[in-house]
């Protein structure tokens, strides 16, 4: 007696084998896509600089120190100072406990908070605490700003927002 043999298999409907449908491909696409992604990501890990990342941890802290530093002693000698943006001029108006203490030019540091290529360095000369020179224009938006004597001993930190902050108060341990 021979016995037959009988396939529980069904047969696929059009009779073609499974590497000639469309869905065995696209779901080895959705895990294949994610790994070519994931090597392109790798990639540009590799290849471009962590600019946000210190070395040297310690010697950052340090400079912190030194900065709060500097923004004590302002405090100590009651610097203000009242800043004015226009379009083509920065000027300052700096008061302090005596006015022997008012230096006879200042450097005036305009940051972006996040474009380095757009900063300015401003050294601005002046009178009787009135300070004033000329700006290239600043685009509209937020904008950090330094003002120090010229040798760096003391330093105030204020923020505008241009174009509706043109004339901004700053003060010591504002930051």
């Amino acid at each position: 007696m021979i016995a037959t043999i009988r396939s529980t298999a069904r047969p696929n409907e059009d009779g073609a084998p499974w590497y000639r449908q469309k869905w065995p491909w696209i779901l080895i696409g959705i895990p294949g896509t994610s790994v070519v992604l994931g090597f392109v990501l790798l990639y540009f890990a590799i290849t471009t600089a962590d600019g946000l990342v210190v070395d040297d941890y310690y010697r950052q802290g340090r400079a912190i120190d030194q900065t709060m530093a500097r923004s004590l002693l302002a405090g100590d000698l009651g610097l203000v100072a009242d800043l004015s943006v226009r379009s083509d001029r920065v000027s300052v108006s700096l008061s302090a406990n005596n006015t022997a203490d008012l230096p006879e030019g200042l450097i005036v540091t305009i940051i972006h908070p996040t474009r380095a290529g757009m900063d300015q360095v401003l050294r601005l000369a002046g009178d009787s605490g009135v300070y004033s020179g000329p700006v290239a224009p600043l685009r509209i938006g937020y904008w950090r700003i330094q003002i120090e004597d010229e040798s760096r001993s003391w330093r105030l930190n204020g923020a505008v927002n241009l174009p509706s902050e043109t004339e901004k108060r700053i003060i010591p341990y504002d930051s």
